[in-house]
């Protein structure tokens, strides 16, 4: 914006002094016609009166003694030439004559013969970039010949328009001047109120993730080129949604797919040993075998055994697949984790609370099951033949949230397993499906909390479950 107005500013400055160099030599060729043709009938009205025979060589006697009453009425100088361009009379005093009469040149007499409306003007530089200007045109006798040539020297005397130039100028200095400041001033509001719109552009393109719901912006009112821009983000985050929308569809098959195979594997390998043991005993089956309910009672165990297993993994598929619906009641988080901590028969479990009362509402069952499934993991990651065991509980409180906390001093989680902790069907065990800490992280995510852990190959893991208290 600046760069317009002080480009602007220097063109109007060019035309305004240009427009008044125009105006000086249009006023100054205006009147030196005017004074011209007042001469010429002046001139006329001398001839018409004279005694003297209108012929070329008699206009020095006509004029000798009217030359200088023209020059002084006009407040010109008045030169009359013969028609070759030879001085005949001029008004300058005598002293003030040239010692070479200056003539008509070549060049001025023929344009001069040549010219349709039978007059010429010619300007010639003079000291102090003033212009004269030299009016030359054919004096006719009264019967429309030519009989001489008129010369009028006009010199422009300008120093009125200069003067009107410079104030010009330095009115329209001044204007310039407010105008700059007040072009500052609306440039830093403009850049401002741009900068601001494309500040807030670049944070939201910052905070854009596949992975959430992205903010749209607002359109501005007046501002056609930072709302294109919004169109455009806008356009980006619609587009950003439905393509995470379809992403999340997609993972959601795939996780679905892989699921589908894993329980379909699961409960082959117990169906495998059933039939098996089903053919063996079919095959081996004998009525009068002393040993016949011994046997019997070892393949219904057997068969038990396998439908147990077939249980475990439908009830785990089944846990995961579904959760149940939240009965969310107000219960003290204190003695329900010790009720669940019940269950466990084994005297390295120990809790730890300074806490009588932490109030939230929850789902109790899904509580216990939290704590049972963490405090299961811990017991399973201390290996059988190891002498010192330890898994400990500590329950905390803080403002607006409370942190239970279960250690135990087993093998730890190595470095590759630790991205996979919380994927479904991933399990570091030899038994089980993988959905345990899987179905943890759901229900801890639906109350919106947060599951993390920490761990020390050979040193133990302590999970981390942060859940808020009740309002």
């Amino acid at each position: 914006m600046l760069f317009l107005t002080t480009f602007s500013t220097i063109l109007i400055t060019i035309v305004s002094l240009i427009h008044f160099r125009f105006e000086a030599q249009e006023y100054h060729e205006e009147r030196l016609s005017r004074k011209e043709n007042a001469i010429k009938e002046h001139i006329d009205y001398i001839l018409q009166t004279t005694t003297y025979p209108l012929q070329t060589k008699n206009i020095k006697y006509i004029f000798r003694e009217r030359i200088h009453e023209l020059s002084d009425i006009h407040s010109l100088e008045i030169n009359f030439f013969d028609l070759n361009g030879k001085l005949l009379l001029s008004s300058k005093s005598a002293f003030k004559i040239d010692k070479q009469v200056p003539n008509i040149s070549a060049e001025t007499l023929k344009e001069l013969q040549n010219s349709t409306s039978k007059r010429v003007v010619v300007s010639k530089p003079k000291e102090n970039d003033k212009y004269v200007k030299s009016s030359y045109t054919y004096v006719k006798d009264n019967k429309f010949k030519n009989l001489a040539i008129l010369n009028i020297p006009y010199e422009e005397n300008s120093d009125f328009y200069n003067e009107e130039a410079t104030n010009f100028l330095k009115r329209y200095a001044q204007v310039f001047v407010i105008m700059f400041i007040f072009s500052i001033f609306l440039s830093y509001l403009l850049s401002s109120n741009i900068t601001k719109s494309i500040t807030q552009i670049s944070e939201k393109l910052e905070l854009t993730r596949l992975n959430q719901r992205n903010q749209k912006l607002k359109l501005q009112d007046g501002n056609q080129e930072i709302n294109t821009l919004i169109q455009s983000y806008n356009f980006m985050v619609d587009k950003l949604e439905e393509s995470a929308n379809k992403l999340a569809q997609s993972e959601r098959e795939h996780a679905w797919r892989e699921m589908a195979k894993q329980v379909a594997h699961e409960i082959k390998n117990p169906l495998t040993p059933m039939r098996l043991t089903i053919q063996s005993f079919t095959r081996k089956f004998d009525a009068n075998d002393p040993n016949i309910n011994q046997k019997l009672s070892d393949f219904s165990e057997t068969l038990i055994q396998q439908i147990d297993t077939m249980t475990t993994v439908a009830s785990a598929f089944s846990n995961f697949a579904s959760m149940p619906t939240q009965n969310n009641v107000l219960l003290n988080v204190v003695p329900v984790t010790r009720i669940a901590l019940e269950i466990f028969h084994e005297d390295f479990i120990f809790f730890n609370t300074t806490e009588d009362e932490i109030l939230t509402s929850i789902d109790k069952t899904q509580l216990i099951s939290i704590v049972t499934n963490l405090v299961k993991n811990a017991i399973q990651a201390i290996p059988d033949d190891q002498e010192s065991k330890s898994v400990k509980v500590d329950l905390t409180k803080q403002e607006s949230t409370f942190t239970l906390r279960i250690h135990d001093n087993g093998t730890g989680i190595s470095d590759e397993f630790r991205d996979h902790i919380f994927e479904p069907k991933f399990t570091t065990k030899n038994s089980g499906m993988g959905l345990g800490l899987a179905i943890i992280k759901n229900i801890v995510e639906n109350y919106h909390g947060s599951i993390t852990f920490e761990t020390e190959k050979g040193k133990g893991t302590t999970f981390i479950v942060i859940l808020p208290l009740n309002k």
